[in-house]
């Protein structure tokens, strides 16, 4: 039966409807089937129950994996245990391969051994690398043992590359020709194939000691006559290529910048060992893009939805330690000032004003600062130039909005002093705020840390102390 793929959203959110509706009346049958003493009650209940199965396991099989894995994402744990039981065995690796990890542990913890084995040894090598680490070791070993040399090799090279490489995401599935055949032995060659690879759209070109040569593109060899030679329409100049052990953060950028589909990888004597494909990177791309989301708010690793309370509370309480801890550093500026504040109540109103604007513009320029260290477009040199710019930014910011707001409270309280104390702490804090928002991220970076990981936590205490004093500072010195 064909595999449907959902691209629109509406659809998708159909299919979970539709699942989701099978699944109550499920429940709904079974409740009312045991409510009931009827003759034959247990009969009925197996028939209403086989069924509602049936109806269910006929939806599954008609989607694909990824659709499947997003579904099972949305259902609450029994719903989502339920219907991972009926979702066919050939398809379970796929779908493991496309749920988030933190899904992927509450199905692999319902798996025993020998289903695990069977899941795996239906894996590419490349796929099997990316799910080793979430499989008991003696799994893994029992799989490499059923595998052949060539296999067993290609899954040990793709686990050996650390993650975040090019080696880690490359796949052994390709196809390569000799420069001196022509193009109808290619053709011929390749009407041997069941199927291509997935997004096959050139041929890696290889001498006969398998080092790269250069690449034939399926249009050069539709196009061309059948007996001019490989080596006669190959490309073998400005050719992109990686290395297993580039970052693979750069690998995605020369995909995006040159409009690629698929790259070789290359080792370091010219041997052709694997292929980047652009499914792979669009892969790392949403994952970085979650983890940078997830990390600016101080997550280190995405969460399932349903999971047990105690596994949320350890992910998420190591950054709400810190906020607190901060938060009642705060409270302590705020205290400095309890005389200030009781002698001039305007202040308790105004000061959330300060501390409010300096924490959206320090994440504002964290969020650029550290979207340019993804990009790869900040060296360290650009240091200096790069903090003169936001403080640049963020003087005529506060003399502007703070000027705004100056007035305003100067005519609210009737207190020109006021107004311009507003005006110098907003123009100042924002100052901070640019500073910090740049050198956060940088320092991070420099020190080995993730870049996003609780900058907007930390942002937002520093402008909030720092908002808070210099409000307050300077409306003791200048106003009492």
């Amino acid at each position: 039966m064909s595999q449907s793929k959902s691209r629109d959203p509406d659809v998708l959110h159909r299919h979970l409807r539709d699942v989701q509706e099978l699944l109550s009346r499920q429940r709904l049958v079974d409740e009312l089937v045991h409510r009931q003493q009827m003759p034959h009650r247990d009969l009925v209940e197996s028939i209403t129950h086989k069924q509602n199965l049936a109806r269910l396991q006929r939806k599954l099989d008609r989607l694909h994996p990824a659709d499947i894995a997003w579904i099972l994402e949305t259902l609450p744990l029994a719903d989502r245990l339920f219907v991972w039981e009926l979702v066919r065995a050939d398809k379970d690796g796929d779908i493991l391969l496309e749920v988030s990890d933190a899904v992927r542990a509450s199905l692999l913890e319902t798996m025993d051994h020998y289903a695990l084995k069977a899941m795996a040894l239906g894996l590419d090598a490349d796929e099997l690398a990316d799910l080793a680490p979430d499989l008991p070791p003696e799994v893994v070993q029992a799989v490499l043992a059923a595998l052949d040399q060539d296999e067993q090799a290609h899954v040990r090279e793709a686990m050996s590359y650390p993650e975040g490489t090019v080696g880690a995401l490359m796949d052994f599935d390709l196809i390569k020709v000799r420069e001196q055949v022509t193009l109808g032995a290619v053709l011929r060659y390749l009407r041997r194939f069941g199927a291509l690879p997935d997004h096959t759209d050139k041929l890696f070109v290889v001498d006969r000691e398998e080092r790269f040569r250069g690449l034939l593109t399926l249009e050069s060899l539709l196009v061309n006559a059948p007996e001019r030679t490989v080596s006669e329409v190959m490309k073998s100049r400005a050719v992109v290529t990686f290395r297993p052990d580039d970052d693979a953060g750069a690998a995605a950028q020369a995909f995006e910048r040159y409009d690629l589909v698929s790259v070789p990888v290359v080792s370091e004597r010219d041997r052709v060992i694997g292929r980047l494909t652009v499914d792979d990177m669009v892969d790392y791309i949403r994952e970085e893009s979650e983890a940078e989301i997830l990390g600016n708010v101080g997550l280190r690793e995405e969460e399932d939805l349903f999971a047990p309370v105690i596994r949320s509370v350890k992910n998420r309480w190591a950054w709400l330690a810190v906020n607190l801890i901060t938060a009642f550093v705060a409270s302590r500026v705020i205290d400095l000032f309890e005389d200030s504040i009781g002698q001039l109540v305007a202040l308790a109103a105004l000061m959330p004003i300060v501390a409010g604007i300096g924490g959206n513009a320090g994440n504002q320029t964290i969020t650029m600062i550290v979207r340019a260290i993804a990009m790869g477009q900040v060296e360290s040199a650009a240091l200096g130039r790069l903090l003169r710019k936001e403080l640049g930014v963020a003087l005529i910011n506060g003399l502007v909005w703070g000027g705004v707001v100056g007035v305003l409270a100067g005519v609210l309280y009737g207190s020109p002093g006021l107004g311009l104390v507003m005006i110098a702490a907003m123009t100042l804090n924002l100052l901070l705020a640019a500073t910090a928002g740049v050198l956060i991220p940088l320092l991070r970076q420099r020190f080995g840390g993730d870049p996003a990981l609780g900058s907007s936590v930390l942002i937002t205490a520093l402008t909030d102390s720092g908002g808070f004093f210099i409000f307050l500072g300077l409306a003791t010195l200048l106003l009492l």
